[in-house]
């Protein structure tokens, strides 16, 4: 398929496309600043250029990666992310509507389902048990709430015209530091995480490119990914309560291989992200999880996620160097 892929200038962009490349799909990259899977430089609030992009690339299928993300809120007006999060998710999946796309991917974030009381700690019940049907949804922050308006455009798009939608809230695949966590600090962080709320980008990718070609089946849903957490809903009170113990039942060496890495387990689980219905779905499964963590730590090899501290986006780099020019 030609396939327009936003955001191909990005982390998750820089993965997705050459593995659409390698399973024969043709790219066109969009973003705002260049790349090597980029193709065209410009915005997705430019409706104009989306509609030419699409004419000129013969584009089949849209996979709409490209946005403002929680770490630009201090760099971009709360205007900027309406226009990029919200009026170019519109563009994109009006203009696929209107050369008969019959699929678009959307990916958007678990960030939007982390309210106020959530991103406190865990409930009355324990740990947070965190699937597509968690609510009510309160977005916290401009970023939450533009993802989740723009979810909502989909589904009315959708609905009005019947193209089929996939839209992927991705648990965390970053590779740099938590911009508001500190302790445990670096890999130990990303580690724990890989229990709860992460999954590696390589992982990412592959939910993208299952999901684009089970999108005929699916119609319009959400899904959420992340590695598949060691726990059961029931574990809820007492990953809140004393993590470790939990973990210990699942992975019972995973104190001492913490413990030879320098590392620290977590003492609570507040919410937990389950990604089943991917699985059920489209037949996704993340290949990497804490297991995974676990074997690299016995047999000394590298670990399954990225860790890169000195990582910047690419449009941070490019304004720190239009800054020093």
């Amino acid at each position: 398929m030609r396939i327009l892929l936003t955001g191909s200038s990005g982390w998750l962009g820089r993965h997705l496309a050459p593995l659409l490349g390698r399973h024969g799909h043709d790219v066109a990259g969009l973003d705002v600043v260049p790349g090597q899977h980029t193709q065209v430089i410009g915005t997705v609030a430019d409706r104009a250029l989306v509609d030419r992009m699409m004419a000129e690339h013969g584009i089949e299928a849209v996979i709409h990666g490209g946005a403002l993300h929680k770490p630009d809120i201090v760099r971009y007006p709360r205007q900027a992310f309406v226009d990029v999060n919200v009026s170019g998710t519109l563009n994109l999946i009006e203009a696929a509507v209107a050369v008969g796309n019959d699929r678009f991917l959307f990916t958007s974030t678990t960030s939007l389902m982390v309210r106020a009381d959530v991103r406190a700690g865990a409930g009355d019940t324990g740990a947070w048990w965190m699937d597509e049907d968690f609510g009510p949804l309160e977005p916290r922050n401009i970023y939450g709430i533009t993802k989740l308006a723009a979810e909502q455009a989909c589904r009315l798009v959708h609905r009005e015209h019947g193209i089929n939608v996939a839209i992927l809230r991705t648990g965390r695949f970053f590779p740099e530091d938590d911009d508001t966590h500190a302790v445990p600090s670096g890999p130990n962080l990303k580690a724990n995480e890989m229990l709860h709320r992460r999954l590696t980008v390589e992982d990412a990718a592959a939910a993208h490119l299952a999901a684009l070609e089970a999108a005929p089946t699916i119609g319009c849903d959400t899904f959420i990914l992340s590695a598949p957490p060691p726990f059961a809903r029931d574990d809820a009170e007492e990953l809140a309560r004393d993590a470790r113990a939990v973990i210990a039942r699942a992975h019972p060496e995973a104190a001492e291989l913490y413990a030879a890495a320098g590392w620290v387990l977590p003492d609570r689980i507040d919410r937990v992200y389950d990604p089943s219905r991917a699985e059920r779905r489209f037949g996704w499964r993340a290949r990497s999880d804490f297991a995974s963590v676990l074997a690299a730590l016995r047999q000394g090899s590298a670990l399954p996620f990225a860790h890169d501290p000195a990582y910047t986006s690419p449009i941070v780099a490019q304004e720190r160097e239009t800054c020093t020019s």
